[in-house]
């Protein structure tokens, strides 16, 4: 999956029903709302809410950091 692909227009969290942020080097969806990240597995995302994972606080900054500015990204 890329951050081109439609597809990710009408994906949305199966919990509050917004919006997902690719998560490109970590292969995953993310909703910064709930801070609960979805793995995507062999191209396909895994939106059970029990495939969500729930993050703590300083990797949700990490990854708002990481999406607001892209030299912080992973390679």
């Amino acid at each position: 999956m890329s951050a081109d692909d439609p597809l990710l227009r009408i994906l949305a969290c199966p919990l509050d029903k917004g919006p997902l942020t690719l998560l490109e080097p970590e292969e995953a969806l993310y909703n910064p709302r709930l801070r609960r990240r979805y793995p995507i597995v062999d191209g396909i995302p895994q939106l059970l809410p029990s495939a969500g994972e729930q993050l703590d606080e300083e990797e949700h900054a990490r990854l708002l950091r990481s999406l607001s500015d892209p030299e912080e990204r992973p390679s």
